[in-house]
């Protein structure tokens, strides 16, 4: 495998949708021995106060986006840019640059043989090109709407506009490695996940009727 005890560690980009499970997977991951670097939490630290990037996105969408603290109040900030493509574009160009700086550095600094990128905008930041193997977890329309809900201060409606606002599933899927379904309960989630890595990075070989591969999460796509 690239990069394992090489040059470098073995690269595993995990993807999907909001809500899809991509932490839970991540979580699993790191049960396994891999070091995960969860990107959406690098871009809040690219945003703190007195950063360049904080400064960027004040001056891009106003000081009523801050918190009394003078931190960036995330839920503001996403009743903006989800209700609006072109003002969510603005928000990336001026934030995912410095995280994937970021993310080079703590790549860099790892003596592990495999780390996990955890990032929503795996694909789209270019990232995913630089992986050894990219990962999409899926699951239906209607569960992430209600895991949102039961997760974040959001309404269903405010659920349903952050789901439409991605692109489709089947966009991520096609360009997966690995695809683990996260529908159904954990243990079957975990099941996949185990499987996948002993393929990834153990070197075995795929279940003979394909259940690793892009059919699995096919009545998943949107």
């Amino acid at each position: 495998m690239i990069g394992v005890g090489q040059d470098g560690p073995l690269l595993i980009g995990l993807t999907g949708n909001v809500a899809t499970g991509k932490s839970t997977v991540a979580g699993m991951l790191g049960d396994l021995g891999a070091v995960t670097i969860d990107a959406d939490k690098v871009a809040h630290q690219t945003m703190r106060p007195g950063t360049d990037v904080h400064a960027a996105i004040v001056e891009a969408f106003g000081p009523q986006i801050l918190s009394p603290d003078g931190t960036i109040d995330r839920k503001r900030l996403g009743d903006l840019v989800f209700a609006n493509k072109e003002a969510l574009a603005r928000l990336e160009a001026i934030v995912h640059p410095a995280t994937l700086e970021a993310i080079a550095r703590r790549i860099a600094g790892t003596r592990t043989d495999v780390v996990v990128i955890e990032a929503i905008k795996l694909i789209e930041s270019g990232l995913a090109d630089q992986c050894d193997s990219v990962w999409v977890t899926t699951s239906r329309p209607e569960q992430q709407v209600e895991r949102i809900v039961a997760e974040r201060d959001l309404t269903r409606a405010e659920a349903w506009q952050r789901v439409k606002a991605q692109r489709p599933q089947r966009e991520r899927v096609a360009r997966a490695n690995i695809v683990i379904d996260n529908s159904g309960e954990l243990s079957e989630t975990r099941e996949q996940v185990v499987a996948a890595w002993r393929r990834v990075v153990e070197g075995d070989e795929p279940a003979a009727d394909g259940s690793l591969g892009h059919e699995r999460s096919g009545r998943y796509n949107t």
